[in-house]
């Protein structure tokens, strides 16, 4: 008994010294992402989205920040707004709502729902950071493990966990997730699912990668034993996250009366980049995208599109299948990344915001982190900074274009 005790308490304190030299790491990111804030508010204009003489509460409160305010001021309408040529207008249903009604319950003492958004996307981004590091620590050493979670504190888009946006708290659910599929510990995920599906879109992706985890483990359970509860767990979970996956458009056909709600505000959003009605298809986004960019706004032969299309397919699949480093981070968290892409595939209209949809790949910062060379680490480091200042003056200080959207 004692030396158990002795155990536990070493690893306690183990995971405390773990603990704080995150909290260290995360808090010196936050620091430099609040210096470019500050700097993008100063140099906002009359063009900006945050206009002139902007401060640092601006950028809570800038872009989905206003709409998530709006869904814990207002709820969600059981009228879809219209323009006026009838088309369904931007509105609230595109937003799930786990984040918006959290930050108003946390910012309720302060009396200000900005105040609360700030604290749970800052505290959620620590947390996240945490499991992160214990999440990647399954496979990789020390080092690498720390190292990741540099990088991610630090990355280009490093300030989303500072403004009102969800996916920091997101991120905290689905690395949570990972770690209980890595682990086994099955029994978490029926709460974390339903919590990712109601925080961000993209629950379905976490559904396929279940179903892929459940057909490797089967076939190879004659080196890991597959029991029949597992089997049960994964079966069960994945039809939940399947149900989870289309509840909200369920809830916002129910409320509205008009079963196409969710699908039709979604693509409200895209006539900012192509004016006219849109028909949602698997493929559909990218494939209208792919003429877009290359034939609208390019000037480039429109066949190029598919065929950059299926480069970056074929690409992103040989570095996962292939790459050692990407291998070093084991099955499980390839299937998650490759299950997110097909996922973005199918149902994603390719613009700005695809940086910020990337960001659930986060677990792939381990791959980056593997090389032990100082010089390595040192230049992903400054170019993730610098990545971090493009991407905040491109969407605080200037953000007056369709390509300047979070």
């Amino acid at each position: 008994m004692a030396v158990e005790s002795l155990t536990t308490a070493s690893a306690r304190s183990g995971w405390g010294a773990v603990a704080l030299r995150i909290a260290f790491i995360y808090a010196a990111a936050r620091v430099v992402t609040t210096a470019f804030l500050l700097l993008a508010a100063e140099l906002s204009g009359f063009g900006s989205r945050m206009g002139p003489d902007a401060s640092l509460s601006d950028t809570i409160v800038a872009w989905d920040g206003q709409w998530y305010w709006y869904v814990a001021e207002a709820g969600y309408p059981s009228d879809l707004p219209r323009t006026d040529d009838g088309r369904v207008a931007e509105n609230q249903w595109a937003f799930m709502p786990v984040f918006a009604y959290l930050a108003k319950a946390v910012g309720a003492p302060f009396g200000s729902w900005a105040v609360g958004a700030f604290l749970v996307s800052l505290l959620a981004g620590y947390a996240a950071s945490l499991v992160l590091y214990h999440l990647l620590r399954i496979k990789l050493d020390d080092s690498a493990a720390t190292w990741s979670v540099v990088f991610f504190a630090s990355a280009p888009l490093a300030a989303l966990f500072q403004v009102g946006y969800a996916e920091s708290l997101n991120l905290l659910w689905l690395f949570c997730a990972l770690w209980c599929v890595l682990a086994r510990r099955y029994r978490w995920l029926y709460l974390l699912i339903p919590l990712m599906a109601f925080t961000r879109p993209g629950v379905l992706a976490f559904a396929l990668m279940l179903g892929l985890v459940g057909i490797w483990r089967w076939t190879r359970r004659a080196k890991e034993p597959l029991g029949a509860a597992e089997i049960a767990h994964i079966v069960a979970l994945g039809s939940l996250a399947v149900a989870c996956g289309f509840a909200w458009q369920v809830i916002a056909g129910l409320v509205t009366g008009e079963p196409g709600a969710y699908l039709a505000t979604e693509l409200a959003w895209r006539r900012n980049w192509i004016p006219g009605d849109a028909e949602f298809f698997p493929l559909e986004g990218f494939l209208s995208a792919a003429a877009f960019w290359f034939g609208t706004m390019w000037h480039l032969p429109a066949f190029l599109g598919p065929i950059a299309l299926a480069a970056l397919v074929l690409g992103a699949a040989a570095a996962l299948i292939l790459l050692p480093q990407v291998r070093a981070l084991g099955v499980e968290l390839r299937l998650w990344a490759a299950s997110y892409l097909v996922y973005l595939l199918l149902v994603f209209f390719p613009q700005s915001s695809i940086f910020r949809l990337l960001i659930p790949l986060s677990p792939l910062w381990g791959a980056i982190a593997v090389p032990r060379s100082r010089v390595w680490r040192g230049s992903i480091l400054v170019l993730s900074l610098a990545g971090q200042w493009w991407w905040i003056y491109n969407m605080y200080a200037l953000g007056s274009t369709p390509w300047q959207v979070p």
